[in-house]
């Protein structure tokens, strides 16, 4: 089914327009030559490449841009984890971490922690985070550059389109049909930004990643610590309930991106974001016939009782493709609102999308040969 609205109209256009992201995603994907090495890796390296360039084109010739990139996107999650946790094994072989490997600074650098280690960096001129700064895998300079790159360009866009961890709740979220809390509170969409507030200053005073270390549901798909005491167990159990409750189950109940849109406090770190970027989501109200249909379909709870959308949007896409005048839109700051949007939105679609293939498609690619080793 197609959205009239935005679909290109005809094969060839699309496949035009998908040409610059081929060969973004080719040069992205092969990892430097890397992931060339053999004719397995060659086979697998092209079927990444033509999974990426298939939803890419699907979201133009079809268009609809979040039910492409969901399908992408958890899926890319999902292999993320997989090659992430098979690379800590051949690393230091066991997915958890010891006081050694922390005092060693062998930790990979999560995006998340960059919420707690800027107010340190420009007080106490330290980075708390127990990784290489320069070299390894995932390193401090290099995630810096990435995170406030893309932060800059696309605000919380990163959340919907560069987190390697957003996209298991986001599919969960999808699994039901129809959700059995039918509304969920607004105003639970500020937590997260109480969360940025207390684990910045939490972990300021203890001059450790605090949430890290006690709060990360996401522990349970890539590290944690290994079980040596009671305070270790502890951190497990805590781990695996906030997995279960906010990932998994309230994303089913109320197919909402709860971890997400409540409680990560990068989500509200990128929410800041939103004032510089160039990309928005906007209502044209010219068009805007109030059926509520882009509130209802929000999963981070970031349009209003107006029916405007928020500092916490994540630019998914999910308003533009349910609304059914076209009211809203991705729109460009500086332009009039209504004019230019099939520009506007394959302007956003090229950055954001070369987002996801840079931060995750290199990990899909390694999980895929993982997957074909094993059986």
């Amino acid at each position: 089914m197609k959205n009239k609205l935005y679909s290109t109209g005809n094969v060839l256009r699309s496949i035009l327009l998908t040409l610059p992201m081929t060969l973004i995603s080719m040069m992205m994907l092969s990892q430097g030559g890397q992931a060339l090495g053999t004719l397995e890796d060659t086979c697998v390296y092209l079927a990444a490449c033509a999974i990426y360039n298939i939803a890419f084109f699907l979201m133009l010739y079809k268009g609809e841009i979040d039910k492409w990139r969901a399908v992408v996107f958890a899926t890319s999650a999902v292999l993320f984890s997989v090659s992430f946790m098979n690379n800590l094994i051949e690393l230091r072989g066991s997915v958890t971490y010891s006081d050694a490997d922390v005092l060693s600074c062998e930790i990979p650098f999560c995006h998340i922690v960059t919420t707690m280690v800027v107010i340190p960096a420009a007080i106490k001129q330290t980075i708390i985070f127990p990784g290489s700064i320069m070299t390894g895998f995932a390193s401090i300079s290099a995630m810096f550059v990435i995170i406030f790159g893309s932060s800059i360009i696309l605000g919380r866009g990163f959340c919907s389109w560069g987190c390697f961890y957003g996209g298991w709740d986001d599919a969960f979220s999808r699994v039901a049909k129809n959700p059995i809390i039918k509304k969920v509170n607004v105003a639970y969409r500020w937590f997260s930004f109480a969360m940025l507030i207390i684990m910045a200053l939490w972990s300021a005073a203890t001059l450790a990643p605090e949430y890290c270390s006690w709060l990360c549901p996401f522990k349970l798909v890539t590290e944690r610590d290994a079980i040596v005491d009671t305070e270790t167990l502890l951190k497990n159990v805590v781990m695996v309930i906030l997995f279960l409750g906010l990932v998994v189950v309230l994303p089913l109940i109320t197919k909402k991106r709860i971890q997400c849109a409540t409680f990560c406090p990068m989500g509200a770190f990128e929410s800041l974001f939103n004032k510089i970027s160039i990309f928005h989501v906007k209502n044209n109200e010219s068009k805007c016939i109030k059926c509520g249909k882009c509130q209802r379909s929000c999963p981070l709870l970031a349009i209003d009782s107006k029916l405007k959308p928020l500092i916490n949007c994540s630019k998914c896409g999910k308003c533009v493709d349910a609304c059914p005048t076209g009211a809203m839109q991705f729109h460009i700051k500086g332009t009039p609102v209504g004019t230019k949007i099939t520009t506007a939105r394959l302007l956003f679609l090229y950055p954001a999308y070369t987002l996801m293939v840079t931060l995750i498609g290199g990990s899909v690619v390694n999980a895929i040969k993982i997957i074909i080793n094993l059986f």
